[in-house]
């Protein structure tokens, strides 16, 4: 069966979702902050490797345009949905390490 959204083949961001969802509204607010911060790392890193995909892939487009219904939870908190906006436009590699990197600071 294929995947809905792009971003479901990864198991990393259901778990990543889980934990955020269970945390308080304060604790969302600071954690997309810090996901905004790596993000805006990693683009600042990528534009200086020539080697970056120019291309997000037309589900990944589909996913930020469907984000404006606001059927997810997170797309209802402005901080979050932003944070997982700019998250989602890194490279696949580099989301999964974002989401990996969230479960583990999430879990401590």
């Amino acid at each position: 069966m294929e995947n809905k959204r792009w971003y479901d083949k990864f198991i990393e961001t259901e778990r990543a979702l889980e934990l955020l969802q269970k945390l308080s509204p304060e604790a969302q607010k600071k954690i997309a902050k810090d996901m905004l911060d790596v993000a805006s790392a990693i683009k600042n890193v990528n534009k200086e490797n020539s080697e970056s995909p120019l291309s997000l892939g037309l589900r990944r487009v589909l996913g930020l345009y469907q984000s404006n219904q606001n059927r997810r939870w997170y797309d209802r908190n402005k901080n979050l949905s932003m944070a997982m906006k700019t998250v989602s436009t890194l490279p696949e590699s580099d989301y999964v390490h974002v989401m990996e990197g969230l479960c583990m600071s999430v879990k401590d």
